[in-house]
C-alpha cells in the first residue's frame, strides 16, 4: 500500500493555473498562428480540426448572442468578428493551397471535413452544390449582412447623436440627488463605452461584407485554377478535372459560408448591444465562457456533428468533450472556476491627515431610536430628503449639497441634531412609532398623548398613538409622521442658512451652466466689473432675505447696470438688483387677500434713520442711539403683533436708502419678516396699508 497522499483536483488545478501564462498571452499566441497559416501549408489533420474549430465556433457565437441579457454584455464582439472572419479567410488559403496542389489526388486532397462537405451536402452533384453555395452566398451577402451594417450605422450615428441629451440627464440626476457620484461616474463611462460599441460595430460589419465578397471570388479562383491546373500539370481529362476541382472547391465554399453565416445572424442580435470593460482577452474569455448553456450547446452541436456520415468524429468529439468540460466546470463553478489562494489582506495605513480637515456642509445625526426611519424597506427619511433638495432646487436656484445622516450615540434615543459645517443649527426629538398632532388654534388638542412642542415653528404639539389618526383629523388637527417632522425643521434650517451653503465653488458652477446665449454677458462682467466673490456675496445676500436667485441672467444685468453706475458697495448693486426683481419679490409676499400687506416707516422715522447713517457713501454705517433702537424695537413689536391678531402677515416698506440697515435691526427680532425698498414694489401688485411706525 503506497504512503503518497493524492493531490487534490481543486490543488491541481490551481498549480496548473500557476504556472500557466495568461491569456493575453493565448490570445496572442492564437492571432500569431492565424496569420501563419496565410503563408505555411497545413497537413490535413490540420486543417480539418481548424475547420471544425470554426464551425463550431460560429455556434458559440450564436448561442452567446441569444442568451444576452444585457445590452454590455457581448461588447467584445467587434473584436471577435475580425478573429472569426480572419480564421475563415486563413483556413480558406489553406484549402485552396491544397486543392491546387493535390486535387489530383482524389476527393480527400483537401482534408476529410471539405471532401464530406463535398460529397454528403452536395448529393455527389455538382450542380447541387454550386446552387446551395450561391443560395448561402445570397443569404449572407444581400439580407444578414447587409441588414446588420445598416443597423450598426444608424445606431452608430443616434448613439453619438444622443450622447449630450443623456449626459445632461446624468448631470441633472446628480444635481437633484437622485444619485450619487460614483453612480453618475458609472454612468458616463457605461455611455462612452456604448458609443464606442456602435462606432466599432458600424466598422465591423465590413468584415462580414468583405468575407462574403472574398468567398465568391475565392471560389471562382478555384474552380478556374483548379481547371487550368489539372488540364495542363496533370493532363487530366476535361469532365474529370471539373469534377474533381469543382467538387473541392464548392464543398471548401460551403464549409466557410456557413460559420459566415452563423456568426453574420449572431451580428444582427449583437448589432444594438453596447458597452465595453476590460481589454479584449478578458472580455473574450469571460463573454464566451461565462455561461454554461452556450458552452453545452455548442458541445452538443460539435457531437451532433461528429456523429454526421463522413465526418471526421475526432476533432467534433474532441471539441464536444472541451466545451462539455467547460459547461461543467462553469456550472459547478459559476465565478470562474476554482479560485487562486485570496491575497494576503493589506496592511492597514493611516488615514490621511486631510481627511480630517473635509467638512460635511449639511449633516443630520439621529439618535439610536430613529436610526430606523433613515434605512430599513422604506426609508421615508431619505426619500424626503431628496425631495428637500429638488424643491430648494426649482425654488432657490441652487443645489444644496448632499445631506449626510449618521448616528451620534450622545443624542438621546429620540433626539436628533442638524448642523451646519460642522455647527450645530437646530436639535429636537420626535417619537419614531406616534405620529404629531397639532391644533391649528395653537391650543393642545384634546386627545390622549404626550405634550411636547413642535421643532421647526415652536407650535404646542401632542404625540398620540397611530390609532388616534382618525379621531385626530376629525377634530381638525393636523396629524404629521415623524419623518415629516424631521424633514420639515430641516426645511427651516437650511431655508434660514442657505446663504452659507452658497459656496465660491457652487457659484461658479452656477455661471458655468447658464445657456450659451447668456455666456457673453458673464465675460463682459467677470471679471471686468466684478469678481466672481463679488456675486457670490450678492446672491448670498438674496438668499439670505429668501429670495430666489433662480433668475440668475436678470440678476447678472442687475449687477451690471449697478457696476455701470459707479457702485462698487455690495449693499448698493443688492439694492439695485432687488428693483430688478421686484415683479419676483412682490409677487413672493402677496397673501391670501391678494395683495400685499404694508407696513410703513413715519416721515419721522425715516429722516431718524437717514440721520444717522456715518461714513462714506460706498461704506455707510448706521451710529443710531441705543435706546433710539430699543423705542423702534418696541413700535416694530406693537404694530406687528396687531397686524398679526388681525390674520395679517405684512411686510416692511421703508425708503431705498436706509433699507439695508432697517433690515439688519429687524432680522434681530423678526427674521422671517421681509424689509422692502420703495422701488421693489412692482407697479401692477395691488397693495394694502395695514398699519405704520
Amino acid at each position: 500500500m503506497s504512503d503518497s497522499v493524492p493531490i487534490p483536483l481543486n490543488g491541481f488545478v490551481n498549480r496548473l493555473r500557476l504556472r500557466a501564462p495568461g491569456t493575453d498571452v493565448w490570445l496572442a499566441v492564437g492571432v500569431v498562428a492565424l496569420l501563419s497559416v496565410l503563408i505555411i501549408p497545413l497537413p490535413t489533420l490540420v486543417l480539418d480540426l481548424g475547420l471544425a474549430l470554426s464551425i463550431v465556433g460560429s455556434v458559440l457565437v450564436l448561442m452567446v448572442a441569444l442568451f444576452l441579457q444585457r445590452p454590455l454584455d457581448f461588447t467584445s464582439f467587434p473584436t471577435l468578428l475580425l478573429l472569426t472572419t480572419l480564421l475563415r479567410l486563413s483556413l480558406n488559403v489553406a484549402t485552396t493551397r491544397l486543392i491546387l496542389s493535390r486535387g489530383n489526388e482524389g476527393p480527400a486532397a483537401a482534408g476529410h471535413v471539405v471532401q464530406a462537405f463535398g460529397g454528403f451536402l452536395m448529393g455527389g452533384d455538382v450542380v447541387i452544390g454550386l446552387i446551395l453555395f450561391s443560395i448561402l452566398l445570397v443569404v449572407n451577402f444581400m439580407v444578414i449582412t447587409k441588414g446588420s451594417g445598416r443597423i450598426a450605422e444608424v445606431a452608430a450615428r443616434f448613439s453619438l447623436d444622443g450622447m449630450p441629451g443623456k449626459q445632461m440627464a446624468i448631470d441633472a440626476e446628480l444635481s437633484a440627488g437622485s444619485i450619487d457620484e460614483t453612480t453618475a461616474r458609472a454612468r458616463r463611462r457605461e455611455l462612452e463605452q456604448e458609443s464606442g460599441f456602435y462606432g466599432a460595430m458600424d466598422g465591423a460589419a465590413k468584415f462580414v461584407r468583405g468575407d462574403a465578397i472574398a468567398a465568391l471570388l475565392i471560389t471562382f479562383i478555384n474552380i478556374l485554377g483548379g481547371l487550368a491546373i489539372g488540364l495542363v500539370r496533370h493532363g487530366m481529362a476535361f469532365a474529370d478535372a471539373a469534377a474533381t476541382f469543382t467538387t473541392l472547391t464548392v464543398g471548401d465554399g460551403l464549409v466557410s459560408q456557413i460559420p459566415a453565416l452563423l456568426v453574420s445572424t449572431a451580428a444582427g442580435i449583437v448589432v444594438t448591444k453596447g458597452g465595453t470593460e476590460g481589454s479584449a482577452d478578458a472580455a473574450l474569455m469571460r463573454q464566451l465562457g461565462g455561461n454554461p448553456k452556450p458552452l453545452a450547446l455548442a458541445g452538443g452541436a460539435a457531437a451532433v456533428l461528429a456523429l454526421m456520415p463522413g465526418l471526421p468524429a475526432l476533432p467534433f468529439f474532441a471539441l464536444a468533450g472541451m466545451a462539455g468540460a467547460g459547461a461543467y466546470l462553469r456550472q459547478r463553478y459559476p465565478a470562474g472556476g476554482p479560485t487562486l489562494p485570496p491575497p494576503r489582506p493589506a496592511i492597514p495605513t493611516e488615514p490621511p491627515i486631510s481627511e480630517a480637515l473635509r467638512m460635511d456642509m449639511i449633516r443630520l445625526e439621529l439618535g439610536l431610536g430613529l436610526l430606523s426611519l433613515a434605512g430599513g424597506e422604506a426609508p421615508r427619511l431619505t426619500e424626503q430628503i431628496k425631495a428637500l433638495r429638488r424643491t430648494i432646487a426649482s425654488e432657490m436656484g441652487f443645489v444644496l449639497p448632499p445631506v449626510r445622516i449618521q448616528d451620534n450615540m450622545q443624542l438621546t434615543q429620540d433626539g436628533y441634531s442638524v448642523c451646519i459645517k460642522e455647527i450645530e443649527a437646530g436639535r429636537g426629538e420626535i417619537r419614531a412609532g406616534m405620529m404629531l398632532a397639532m391644533d391649528p388654534g395653537g391650543s393642545i388638542p384634546d386627545l390622549a398623548g404626550e405634550r411636547t412642542i413642535e421643532p421647526a415653528f415652536g407650535l404646542p404639539a401632542l404625540w398620540i398613538d397611530p390609532s388616534l389618526r382618525e379621531q385626530a383629523l376629525f377634530r381638525g388637527c393636523t396629524v404629521v409622521d415623524p419623518p415629516s417632522v424631521l424633514a420639515t425643521h430641516l426645511t427651516e434650517i437650511v431655508r434660514q442658512t442657505m446663504a452659507e451653503l452658497l459656496s465660491f465653488a457652487e457659484t461658479q458652477k452656477l455661471l458655468d451652466d447658464l445657456p450659451r446665449e447668456q455666456q457673453k454677458l458673464v465675460a463682459e462682467l467677470i471679471p471686468a466689473q466684478i469678481t466672481i466673490g463679488g456675486v457670490q456675496r450678492v446672491l448670498q445676500m438674496l438668499l439670505a432675505e429668501r429670495i430666489s436667485v433662480r433668475d440668475l441672467p436678470t440678476i447678472l444685468e442687475g449687477i451690471q447696470e449697478a457696476c455701470a453706475g459707479g457702485a462698487r458697495a455690495i449693499p448698493a448693486i443688492v439694492g439695485h438688483v432687488r428693483a430688478r426683481l421686484a415683479r419676483q419679490i412682490s409677487d413672493a409676499n402677496v397673501g391670501g387677500g391678494g395683495y400685499i400687506p404694508l407696513v410703513t416707516l413715519s416721515p419721522d422715522w425715516e429722516a431718524a434713520f437717514a440721520e444717522s447713517l456715518v461714513g462714506p457713501p460706498e461704506d455707510r454705517q448706521l451710529a443710531m442711539a441705543p435706546s433710539k433702537l430699543g423705542e423702534f424695537m418696541q413700535a416694530l413689536r406693537s404694530v406687528f403683533d396687531r397686524a398679526a391678531q388681525n390674520g395679517e402677515a405684512p411686510v416692511l416698506l421703508t425708503s431705498a436708502g436706509i433699507r439695508f440697515h432697517v433690515r439688519a435691526i429687524v432680522e434681530r427680532i423678526r427674521p422671517a419678516t421681509p424689509v422692502l425698498a420703495q422701488a421693489e414694489i412692482f407697479p401692477r401688485v395691488r397693495i394694502r396699508t395695514v398699519g405704520t411706525i
